[in-house]
């Protein structure tokens, strides 16, 4: 329970810090947003309109304390203010409309890599020295060393634009009603099958090697020599007592790796014009949308204070050393 309150403290923390921080850094920058956006569209305007248009914005003139309580109070209720760029549509419907895109192309990548990669580690760190240990973590570290955006470049131009066995950009066709409807979701899949392969090519690499060398060092230890040499069996002997305990390591992998996830693959995703939260934050720092990046930065913040959280507690479940260490 002590860890636990420790970790869970650390995050109230840091959630504050994050919050903070994105209230106080674009009221840092000089001139005002109201007027920024008024000067692209309409030119000059006279105060009562540019007043009408801050409060539709969510802006204020009034003491930066009574702001931050405002801006918490809105963050609660949802009030992000409303975009630039696609004024005068809110900031928080933007957002639900790109972060499925990102979490599931991603999400299921990234869980898919993890799996393959770390079940591939375990077997070839268990007959190291062979063939496939020579062969396999080789020729996966070439597609990670390969810049994703040019690799995601090469498959449009050969698969997309050469033989045209797959779409060139975005995420469903044009011909397809969004919703829940079996030829929308067959177009999403079908887009974004060559934005996945550019992920999992860039990625399994990493996971199998680290796998790899955790367990070849786990399997130097005495007491899996010990339980070797007691007739376990193979299957108990790798995955009980080996793998188990390899795989704390990978949990901070794991961690990072799907923080990032929220964040999305800016480049991959500007690459195929995929409609997440990476191309949806490129376009809004293009256009100096700053309602829009203040919301997506918040989101890509606390996503990744909540999963660290996570896994902590997951260190704590598995390894009774950090909980020891926590508590303390």
């Amino acid at each position: 329970m002590r860890y636990f309150l420790n970790r869970f403290g650390f995050l109230i923390l840091s959630l504050w810090a994050a919050i903070t921080l994105n209230f106080i850094l674009p009221r840092l920058m000089p001139g005002n947003p109201a007027q920024a956006m008024i000067a692209k569209q309409a030119g000059n305007i006279n105060p009562a309109a540019l007043k009408a248009i801050e409060e539709q914005l969510g802006l204020s003139n009034g003491p930066l304390w009574q702001q931050y309580f405002q801006y918490l109070g809105n963050l609660l209720t949802g009030h992000w203010g409303a975009s630039f760029q696609y004024f005068p549509t809110p900031v928080v419907n933007i957002i639900e409309t790109s972060l499925p895109w990102t979490i599931v192309l991603l999400g299921v990548v990234t869980i898919i890599s993890v799996v393959v990669g770390t079940l591939i580690g375990i077997l070839i760190a268990w007959r190291r020295g062979g063939t496939a240990d020579n062969v396999i973590p080789v020729a996966t570290m070439f597609g990670q060393a390969i810049p994703t955006f040019w690799l995601g470049l090469i498959l449009i131009y050969f698969f997309g634009f050469v033989h045209h066995w797959f779409p060139l950009a975005h995420g469903y066709g044009d011909d397809v009603t969004p919703g829940l409807n079996a030829p929308f979701l067959a177009s999403a899949v079908y887009h974004s099958i060559l934005p996945a392969v550019v992920v999992f090519v860039g990625s399994i690499s990493g996971w199998i090697v680290g796998m790899r060398n955790n367990m070849i060092t786990t399997l130097g230890e005495d007491y899996v020599v010990f339980a070797e040499a007691k007739g376990v069996s193979k299957r108990r002997l790798i995955f009980s007592y080996a793998a188990r305990n390899a795989l704390l390591p990978q949990l901070t992998s794991v961690a990072i790796a799907l923080s990032s996830i929220i964040g999305g693959q800016i480049l991959i995703e500007q690459v195929f014009s995929y409609p997440g939260i990476g191309y949806g934050l490129t376009n809004a720092v293009a256009s100096e949308d700053y309602p829009l990046i203040q919301g997506m930065f918040l989101i890509i913040a606390v996503t990744a204070l909540v999963i660290n959280f996570i896994v902590d507690m997951l260190y704590g479940r598995l390894d009774p050393r950090v909980r020891r260490r926590g508590a303390a």
